[in-house]
């Protein structure tokens, strides 16, 4: 290639070549991206973790592409037809589809009706047909080729296959299908209808039409699935007349007979070999586009999701609700640590007996372990546990509820990390644990299951499921990194998404912690397999709050311990002063000259303001800088809502099309983007992110059908 990776990767991204050329250097060399996008910003100039991971992938892009084009030039050079004019398209090339389209006259081909009629001797009548000579007859020419021997028997047959074989020359022209590609995506148009009379959730497309380059990605994934069950019929329709305006531009010359017989292969060209492909490619490309939408709007809401604010200090009563086999119930400490388990059977109707023991079975947890904050599942009988609880909060002073997400409870329930975490509890009681955990630190407990099964997302399985897992699974370790680990108390499923720590070596961590304790950073040098790179990889995002080393609460990574060390004694403080955090330390700084001290720090200034930073506030978790989540003590009914009614709710869910809002009732409340703000808004996220507190109101109540219809605008009901 003319340029090397660095410098479009610059071009596309606004950056400087120097920068991206570290980047690359920094990924080239093993390095992770929390750990090159929190210990390198002098390399990098300070970019961020989404930066990073796009550069990543848009490079690997690139690196594919490269690969690719090296592989087509070799298959063409073996096969004794490079041209400098095809070395220069394929240099040219920016596209995996255009390298394809170039590479495609000369890629092998199945048994098609150009092979036969070559096989029959007639690709020098093609060629002749080609010339177009204004003089020339096709008739009299053909009437050289025919041969009962190889089944020409007449003109007609020798024109077909000439026909043919002109056609497959069309469809194989590298700028004909850029052109007529680009002319789909400008003006197709996607067209659905009806495959089968029954109604069906997607009776809303059994006659529906949009264009190309404006259908919304929902859209695309339910027309998908709807095709894929059998209730829809899905095509795109192209500007007929305009299509074969450009493929007879491209091979017509003249008016001659032979130019007809072209004219006559350009038309069979565009139907039956052209349109058929490009309208297969418009439908993948659709779909890759709404695949890369829906993966963004996924891990967006999982971001937000994982970063919800904990709520810290409370002991706490997780409930799993269910009806015939009673409410499982757990008590956690502060901490997290079970202290007591039990069931209620508080759900069913008329079952007076079991509320009455279900009641002194909860109040006697609350009064025996100091309980302040029950967590209640959002499944089954999640209503009906709801309306228990709060029945008995005026006996219980001091004590709120709220209502958490059970999605993918039951799938870590019931897995093998589960079972080893608790070997004595049963599937429904590990749940209730779960429950009361997510409440006290969603991360913590968050990256126990598997992203997908989270639920914030949408037609999630109709995703391409290896980008989908890797996006969920950067997003994770985003997160786990951004808010740093306690490595004293975290879990193995929690370490292993620390930069540089996989599942193997998150055991390892925890079963060392487990037989000599976690003393200081320096002592995970001593866990089996943990060697220099991932120590240098993982060290920073690891917390041991209680080790003689201040600087081994925070994010301040080993490798500046020595410039933070003299940054302090520079600025006139103690390393003991760092326990309680020093308030006036960017101010002194400040003083003393950000640049000089740095300089005698032998460090950058992106680091130092990341060390004074951490020296003010040691081991700051980002999370609780957000808004808390709500706690209630009272409890609405979807017979209570009426229009214009003024609610607060979290939002639990983000979608291309609105945001599902909790407003305190079983059945979460819809706010569609047209009624998610004043102005008009390409994508709800750019008004909601999940567990945002908003103001809502009413727009109109569904109970038959469970739906809630709300509106963030008030002059919008």
């Amino acid at each position: 290639m003319v340029e090397n990776f660095a410098e479009i990767l610059a071009r596309e991204f606004a950056l400087r070549p120097q920068q991206v050329q570290a980047v690359i250097d920094l990924l080239d060399d093993g390095n992770t991206i929390p750990f090159i996008a929190r210990y390198r910003k002098e390399a990098t100039g300070s970019l961020d973790d989404q930066v990073l991971r796009e550069l990543s992938e848009r490079l690997e892009y690139l690196r594919s592409l490269e690969k690719r084009r090296q592989e087509i030039q070799n298959a063409l050079d073996e096969q004794g037809v490079m041209t400098e004019e095809i070395y220069a398209q394929l240099e040219k090339a920016v596209t995996l589809s255009e390298l394809e389209d170039i590479y495609r006259p000369f890629r092998p081909k199945r048994r098609t009706r150009a092979t036969i009629a070559k096989e029959r001797g007639l690709e020098p009548l093609a060629s002749w047909l080609m010339a177009q000579f204004p003089m020339g007859n096709p008739i009299a020419e053909a009437t050289k080729y025919i041969n009962e021997t190889n089944d020409v028997p007449d003109v007609e047959s020798a024109l077909a296959g000439a026909r043919d074989i002109i056609a497959e020359v069309v469809s194989d022209d590298a700028d004909v299908r850029k052109l007529l590609r680009e002319l789909l995506v400008r003006e197709g148009v996607v067209a659905t209808k009806a495959a089968k009379e029954a109604d069906s959730v997607y009776s809303n497309y059994y006659d529906f039409h949009e264009t190309v380059r404006a259908i919304a990605a929902h859209r695309i994934l339910a027309i998908n699935r709807g095709e894929r069950e059998e209730y829809l019929k899905v095509s795109v329709e192209a500007p007929e007349e305009r299509a074969l305006e450009i493929v007879r531009r491209a091979f017509v010359k003249g008016v001659s007979p032979a130019a007809q017989v072209v004219g006559e292969a350009c038309d069979d060209a565009w139907s039956r070999l052209l349109f058929p492909s490009l309208e297969r490619e418009i439908r993948n490309q659709l779909t890759d586009r709404a695949n890369v939408s829906a993966i963004k709007v996924f891990s967006d809401n999982l971001h937000q999701l994982l970063m919800q604010p904990p709520i810290r200090g409370k002991v706490t009563l997780g409930v799993d609700p269910g009806f015939r086999t009673g409410c499982k119930l757990a008590v956690v400490d502060e901490n997290g640590k079970v202290l007591d388990t039990g069931v209620g059977y508080f759900t069913l109707p008329g079952n007076e007996a079991g509320k009455a023991a279900a009641a002194r079975l909860i109040s006697g947890f609350v009064k025996k372990y100091g309980v302040t904050a029950i967590a209640i599942g959002n499944g089954t009988a999640s209503r009906e546990s709801e309306q228990f609880i709060t029945s008995l909060l005026p006996d219980m002073p001091g004590v709120a509820y709220i209502i958490v997400s059970e999605a993918g409870a039951s799938v870590y329930s019931a897995s093998k990390l589960a079972a080893e975490e608790f070997p004595d509890f049963d599937v429904t009681q590990r749940s209730a644990v779960s429950i009361a955990r997510r409440m006290q630190d969603p991360l913590a407990e968050l990256v126990k299951i598997d992203p997908k099964s989270i639920g914030v997302g949408q037609y999630q399985h109709d995703l391409k499921q290896n980008e989908l897992t890797a996006a969920l699974d950067g997003v994770v370790e985003q997160c786990v990194n951004q808010v740093g680990v306690e490595v004293s108390t975290a879990s193995a499923a929690l370490l292993s998404h620390v930069a540089g720590i996989g599942p193997a070596l998150a055991k390892n961590i925890v079963a060392y912690r487990e037989e000599n304790g976690i003393s200081s950073r320096a002592s995970l040098k001593k866990v089996p397999k943990l060697g220099p790179r991932a120590f240098e990889q993982c060290a920073g995002f690891l917390r041991v709050r209680d080790s003689k080393n201040p600087l081994d609460a925070t994010a301040v990574h080993p490798e500046s311990y020595d410039a933070a060390k003299t940054v302090l004694q520079r600025l006139g403080y103690d390393i003991k002063d760092v326990r309680s955090g020093i308030k006036d330390v960017s101010q002194r700084a400040a003083l003393y000259g950000f640049q000089k001290l740095a300089t005698e720090a032998n460090i950058g200034l992106p680091t130092l303001q990341d060390i004074l930073s951490e020296l003010q506030k040691p081991g700051r978790d980002p999370r609780d800088d957000l808004p808390k989540p709500v706690l209630r003590t009272d409890v609405l009914d979807i017979k209570d809502l009426k229009p214009g009614m003024e609610l607060t709710g979290t939002v639990r869910n983000v979608i291309d099309f609105g945001a599902f809002v909790d407003i305190g009732v079983h059945q979460d409340g819809l706010v569609h983007i047209s009624r998610m703000a004043e102005r008009f808004i390409r994508h709800p996220s750019e008004v909601v992110k999940v567990g945002d507190v908003v103001k809502v109101w009413v727009v109109n109540v569904d109970e038959q059908k469970k739906r809630i219809a709300l509106s963030m605008v008030k002059d919008k009901l």
